[in-house]
């Protein structure tokens, strides 16, 4: 009887440390710390992440192997993400990966971070067999350093035919979020308070960039001038005097927000399924977990008969799972990584 694939995967390229473990294509735990630290700063600050990666990486290892029922011995190699993100909080996870994959004369895989988002939507796990897009595909991958649109015909075939030319999504969210005064991460707090708020009572200037690329930066100073004018026009001179005269201030601005970064993201998206002729259409990043883009998700399925993939919430954030599925697929390809190789901050899929 063959041996059973056992992958161990480590996360760690932003502010979440995290590890998973896969045998046989099914996940078997995936365990994540987060990182408080950095609410009070309004953002990540990296020499604090990887400081505190230091800190969490073992016994989230250890609490992963465990959950999983696996011993190190058992493990037939070590996934781990190379980039992009935080070179400091890279390092943490990728020489902890290196570290235990020559103490136990395993193989080593690199997972690209963007490819792993991707790959969540094939994760499975025992007893519940979600469905997964079939190739070739799209992938709308939103977060708060990444919005692309992705053209996916195999685990390890993905082209980019469209991005932001400038900020991305995610970084519209809670950079507009800081401005209204909201904590950080602002993207939650967008789609909580646009839930209360009327999106036609301010008019924000959508971009419209050729192609199927995103610009978003000019969406952002649309925003500020939209509150300064507010704050001429009432004769105040801070937004938290302005959000005291104005009633529903706040949930109406994050309301049309929200609904004009939808908008864009899935105007594009349409044109792109519709040129390729491509009716499997999923999303991924940690923007996915917005209400109000799965809900665009599931209208546009209906109305242009997509079949559409949208992954549970404990995949949409930064997690080991993902990598570990992205990991899992190289193995079987034997598609190894030397122990020679460095982290990186920014790349192409």
């Amino acid at each position: 009887m063959d041996k059973p694939v056992v992958i161990l995967a480590i996360e760690s390229s932003c502010d979440d440390t995290s590890a998973a473990v896969i045998r046989d294509g099914i996940l078997l735990s995936n365990v994540t710390a987060s990182q408080k630290v950095h609410e009070e700063f309004g953002g990540v600050v990296p020499e604090l992440a990887s400081r505190a990666h230091q800190l969490n990486i073992l016994p989230v290892v250890d609490t992963a192997l465990k959950r999983a029922n696996v011993t190190k011995s058992d493990l037939s190699a070590v996934a781990f993400t190379r980039g992009p993100g935080l070179l400091g909080s890279l390092l943490v996870g990728t020489s902890f990966a290196k570290g235990l994959a020559l103490s136990l004369n395993i193989p080593l895989i690199d997972v690209n971070h963007l490819q792993g988002h991707i790959m969540a939507h094939f994760v499975q796990t025992e007893g519940d067999q979600l469905p997964h897009p079939s190739f070739p595909f799209l992938c709308l991958l939103v977060s708060g350093g990444n919005s692309q649109i992705v053209k996916v015909e195999g685990y390890n075939r993905m082209t980019i035919i469209g991005q932001t030319i400038d900020d991305a999504a995610g970084e519209a969210f809670d950079k507009c979020a800081k401005v209204l005064g909201l904590p950080y991460p602002g993207g939650p707090w967008i789609d909580k308070l646009a839930k209360l708020g009327n999106p036609q009572t301010y008019h924000l200037a959508e971009p419209h960039i050729p192609g199927y690329d995103y610009s978003f930066s000019g969406l952002k100073t649309s925003f500020l001038y939209t509150i300064r004018d507010l704050m001429k026009a009432h004769g105040v001179d801070s937004v938290e005097a302005l959000v005291e005269q104005v009633p529903n201030l706040k949930e109406d601005l994050c309301a049309a927000l929200q609904t004009t970064i939808i908008n864009t993201l899935m105007r594009k998206l349409r044109k792109a399924a519709k040129d390729l002729n491509i009716n499997q259409v999923a999303v991924a990043g940690g923007v996915s977990a917005n209400s109000g883009l799965r809900e665009a998700f599931i209208d546009y399925g209906k109305r242009f008969k997509w079949s559409v993939f949208i992954p549970p919430f404990s995949f949409t954030t930064d997690n080991a799972a993902m990598i570990c599925q992205a990991g899992y697929y190289k193995y079987l390809d034997n598609d190894f990584c030397s122990i020679d190789e460095v982290p990186f901050a920014k790349t192409q899929i």
